[in-house]
This record gives C-alpha cells, structure tokens and sequence, in this order.
C-alpha cells in the first residue's frame, strides 16, 4: 500500500455509552499507529423526550453538547498517547443510525467504520444489527467488528 494512503485512512469510532466502546476506540487506534492512519471519534446525542418548554430543552441540549465535548476531550488524549495524532472529534445530533449514515456519505475522508459487539451475550447491538442488515447498502466504507471482550494483549496481537 502507497505510504500516502496508508497515511490517509480514516478509522471512525462511534463514542456510545457501551464499555465495548473502549475495544472499538483502542483497536482503532492500534491499526492507525501499526498501519498508519488517523482516528475520529463520533459522538451522536440524540434527542430529548418531548420537553414542555422550549427553554428548558435547549437548555438539557446544551447540556448534553458539552458533556459530548468533555468527552470526546478526554477521549482524545488517550487516543493522542496511542497513536502519537490527534483524532477528528465529531458531535452530530439526531438518530444514531441515521446521522451516522449521513456522515459516511457526507466526509470522502472516513474510510473504515470500527464497531465493538456486545460482551454480556445478547447479541449484536441495534447499530450493528442495522449496519449489517436493513441498512448495509447505505454502507459505503468497511465495518470492522471487534469482539467485545477482547483484552489489550488480544487486541495488540491482533492489530
């Protein structure tokens, strides 16, 4: 592979509140150190419940913004120690499944789309279960799905 391309890759990782987040989010980044590449970390708030005043639901959605922010923050330094690059930070707002498929069409640069499976045995999730089902044709980059359980010597050896 061309060093320009490998330099060019793009990992994308969807930042949910899943502790399978973690392996998707670090063997991302061992494939962008090992191979070359970067990382960018996609957290999607999606909407409130129906809010009587508009006043307080853009005041929980501001909320929600910088809590989105504050991690993607700290989750980037860990990605910067991996990795030796800072990640692209993205913070959309909408569906999960939607607003991810509308990125991937969106951004030329996202070239691989890293998910983790569940850990507790229940299953692919309701992402994976859509990306690899109903709504694999809108994919139009590769889906790479890590086992959940996979720990960080599992991992490097994999990566």
């Amino acid at each position: 592979m061309p060093e320009a391309a490998r330099r060019d890759r793009v990992f994308l990782v969807m930042v949910d509140d899943s502790q399978e987040r973690r392996v998707a989010m670090r063997y991302a980044c061992l494939r962008a150190r090992n191979g070359g590449g970067r990382v960018a970390l996609l957290r999607v708030i999606e909407p409130e419940g129906t809010v009587e005043w508009a006043g307080v639901g853009a005041m929980l959605q501001e909320e929600r913004r910088e809590e989105a922010e504050k991690l993607l923050s700290a989750l980037a330094a860990e990605v910067q120690e991996i990795t030796g690059g800072l990640p692209i930070l993205l913070i959309r707002e909408g569906e999960t499944r939607d607003e991810l498929l509308a990125l991937l069409e969106e951004d030329p640069r996202l070239s691989i789309l890293i998910l983790a499976s569940g850990v507790n045995g229940g299953g692919p999730g309701p992402l994976i279960t859509a990306l690899t089902g109903r709504y694999a044709p809108r994919l139009r980059v590769p889906l790479t799905i890590v086992p959940g359980n996979l720990d960080d010597a599992e991992l490097a050896r994999v990566t």
